[in-house]
């Protein structure tokens, strides 16, 4: 068998090969490997550094992606991720970790930080070789059954649930947490729904009080439910739940069997909500990094 051969993509190019290695990596396995498609179409809602940046992944002899190392600079730290098929071999394994490190040293990022699955001993080992190690607990990641969904639970008195579908002269919800392209970026993106892009308005002065965007990828027929959100004033009403329960029976009517949620271990409240309706962990993920002394791979 042919030598997977490395090559790079940029910007759009590079989403959209993300995004067909990840849709293979869901079709494989049901929960395998720690992010959906639509998890790295997210990610692409506001611009960073890196978005023209080369990104390094792997393709096999019939040319379709089967890894990847994705660099991504935030405004607080820099990510590796590394992703690879369920079946990747332990020689194609240490491949991408020890090539995604030297890749993102060869484009000026040697501090970098990765998320693995907190059980995962051999991509911790790997990484542990290069003195890589967890620092904290990052998410708890979540999935329900479509079919085990609950009902639509009732909107509190004075608010109603709107979409960004048919572009809505109001501005996008999400600006002030994602600034001023927030739209257009998502709209850039082959997974973004404006009918899955939800949001509770009050009433009474027509502020954003709750919004939930649902992401449904038809090739997996999984959903994904990134972000989730409650202004401050308006928490405890149930806005939070009537967004996540009503995103969800949108999920299923569009075709999702399966959705999934994250949340970190540090919210008992978002945790509470997402256990209550009915999303049951799978697994605890972990933040790996080194000293930023360390020596440059």
């Amino acid at each position: 068998m042919p030598e997977p051969r490395e090559d790079y993509r940029v910007a759009h190019d590079a989403v959209a090969t993300v995004t067909e290695l990840l849709q293979r990596v869901r079709g494989a396995h049901p929960t395998a490997g720690l992010y959906e498609a639509a998890d790295l179409q997210w990610w692409w809602r506001m611009p960073r550094p890196t978005d023209d940046l080369p990104q390094l992944f792997w393709f096999g002899p019939d040319g379709r992606p089967e890894a990847a190392a994705i660099v991504t600079a935030w405004t607080t730290r820099t990510t590796l991720d590394l992703l690879m098929l369920p079946d990747a071999t332990d020689a194609m394994v240490r491949q991408v970790v020890d090539r995604g490190l030297a890749h993102a040293a060869a484009l000026g990022f040697t501090d970098v930080t990765i998320e693995a699955d907190g059980d995962n001993s051999q991509i911790l080992g790997l990484l542990a070789e290069h003195g890589f190690t967890a620092t904290e607990v990052s998410v708890v990641e979540a999935w329900m059954d479509a079919a085990d969904r609950p009902a639509v639970s009732p909107l509190h008195a004075g608010y109603h649930l709107t979409s960004r579908e048919g572009r809505p002269a109001r501005p996008h919800h999400m600006i002030p947490r994602s600034g001023p392209d927030v739209e257009e970026r998502l709209r850039q993106t082959s997974l973004y729904r404006a009918d899955l892009d939800l949001a509770v308005i009050d009433d009474a002065t027509g502020d954003t009080a709750a919004y939930g965007l649902f992401w449904y990828d038809p090739t997996s027929a999984t959903g994904l439910v990134e972000p989730m959100r409650t202004n401050d004033a308006h928490q405890r009403r149930g806005l939070a739940r009537h967004v996540l329960t009503a995103g969800v029976d949108l999920l299923a009517r569009a075709g999702a069997a399966r959705i999934k949620i994250c949340y970190e271990p540090d919210n008992p409240a978002s945790g509470h909500l997402y256990r209550d309706v009915g999303f049951r962990p799978c697994r605890t993920t972990v933040t790996v990094s080194r000293p930023a002394t360390s020596p440059a791979e």
